[in-house]
């Protein structure tokens, strides 16, 4: 079904997709180059306000967030285990099975051209797995992770090699005078990023040490938000709320309160995922009839949340998670698609069937719907900080089989481009909300308004 809705639609999206710089991969081969694929798409973009300065987040803000990966190469992550395979490709990752390295500089200026295209303010730079393997000394290593899940002491050139790809995005999306801004994501999953290596230091600390010479060097890609630099802080999924329990979320927090130095330099938002699912966390606890607020007391940002309204398994139905402040929600995020409890696929995680709780990219006939649904809850409590789960993980097992088992955005083989055209209209009605009043289209110039796109089966 997909499929023929896709290809219905195609000619009637092809002239707006040129404007997002991906005209020449309607037709592009997927073994092409990356310099092939990108040709004369991805120009030189010129110099805006602000390219040099901060992105300064007021309570009056409205804020696109990306959630990007830039974990690829042949020595770091490579597609082998994907399903879906991106249509850009690096010359260098062919061996590899196909894909691109994230440090392509031909590659970068194509991604930077696709999230200011969808109308994106500011990406998350995602450096949250291994982080004791990637900051810690060959001491620590030998003392703490040798016979550890990892496989740190075979794998560390690679994971470093992921932070060295993640702190290139500062200077190589500086020297594109882009006006995108960067969020680093910290690792805070792992109990070990709390222990002391030789020189004292935590590999947590280190780590906010190594993206604040980032921020420092490069002003033009911080945001700016209480005051003071944003850096987000990745607890993973379930959390237990008992501060009596000493949680890792509750030590991390209790470190920055003791480390003054740290935490009047930085604002940290800790940020965990499937809020939708831990009733324990929500200001009222009571059965969800709609988006849940997340208790004043955790104020966790979410990673990604699902959403079905319909499911009737255990948990179910399922309402997004956000929270406030002051009188703004604060954060919200919408997914492309949302695996149920059981991941993907049911009785077999990644295998089909679906399972009955899943949120798919395409369902009814309409494509994007879970994005479209979620959309609609983000421009009702119109939070300050919108994020969007997300552009390019292409990993299993949060990315499943097919197209409806996925949620990426960046153009692939199983879904096209269409993605963008899709993210960039909801994305302009979330920076200028509009609808209706008394009846009547507030914003007659807007054509065609998102709910346009999805009641035609977009």
């Amino acid at each position: 079904m997909f499929m023929l809705s896709r290809r219905y639609v195609w000619s009637q999206i092809a002239t707006a997709l040129c404007g997002l710089g991906v005209a020449g991969l309607l037709s592009a081969p997927k073994s092409a180059s990356a310099q092939n694929v990108i040709g004369a798409d991805a120009t030189e973009m010129a110099r805006e306000p602000g390219v040099n300065s901060p992105l300064v987040v007021t309570e009056g803000s409205r804020v696109a967030v990306m959630e990007y990966e830039a974990w690829f190469g042949p020595n770091a992550v490579t597609f082998q285990n994907s399903a879906a395979i991106p249509l850009l490709q690096s010359a260098d990752m062919q061996s590899q099975g196909g894909g691109y390295d994230s440090a392509d500089p031909v590659l970068i200026r194509q991604h930077v051209a696709w999230l200011d295209g969808m109308g994106i303010d500011a990406a998350i730079a995602d450096l949250t797995n291994n982080v004791s393997c990637i900051f810690d000394s060959d001491w620590f290593v030998e003392k703490y992770l040798k016979n550890a899940p990892g496989d740190c002491p075979l794998l560390r050139p690679d994971f470093q090699n992921i932070r060295d790809n993640t702190g290139n995005l500062y200077s190589a999306w500086t020297k594109l005078g882009t006006r995108l801004k960067l969020i680093p994501q910290l690792g805070g999953i792992d109990q070990d990023v709390l222990y002391k290596d030789q020189d004292g230091k935590t590999a947590f600390e280190k780590e906010i040490e190594y993206f604040g010479a980032l921020m420092e060097k490069y002003p033009g890609r911080q945001v700016i938000y209480e005051g003071k630099p944003l850096m987000l802080v990745f607890l993973g999924a379930g959390q237990d709320p008992s501060t009596a329990d000493d949680p890792l979320w509750f030590q991390l927090r209790i470190f920055l309160s003791d480390h003054k130095e740290i935490s009047d330099k930085y604002t940290f938002k800790f940020i965990a995922g499937y809020l939708d699912s831990q009733p324990y966390l929500w200001q009222d606890q009571n059965a969800a009839t709609g988006p849940v607020q997340i208790a004043r007391q955790f104020g966790f940002w979410s990673w990604v949340d699902r959403l079905n309204t319909s499911c009737t398994t255990s948990y179910c139905p399922y309402f997004p998670s956000y929270n406030r402040v002051g009188k703004r929600v604060e954060n919200f995020t919408a997914s492309i698609a949302t695996a149920g409890q059981n991941g993907w696929g049911c009785p077999t995680s990644n295998e089909p069937p679906y399972c009955p709780d899943d949120a798919l990219r395409n369902e009814n006939g309409h494509s994007y719907a879970t994005f479209h649904a979620f959309m609609t809850y983000a421009r009702a409590l119109d939070p300050i900080f919108l994020i969007i789960h997300q552009f390019n993980e292409f990993q299993y097992p949060d990315e499943g089989w097919d197209a409806n088992t996925n949620d990426d955005i960046e153009p692939a083989d199983q879904w096209s481009s269409l993605g963008l055209l899709i993210v960039r209209e909801e994305i302009s009605s979330y920076h200028d909300p509009c609808g209706i009043l008394d009846g009547k289209n507030v914003c007659p110039w807007k054509s065609p308004p998102p709910v346009a796109l999805a009641e035609r089966g977009y």
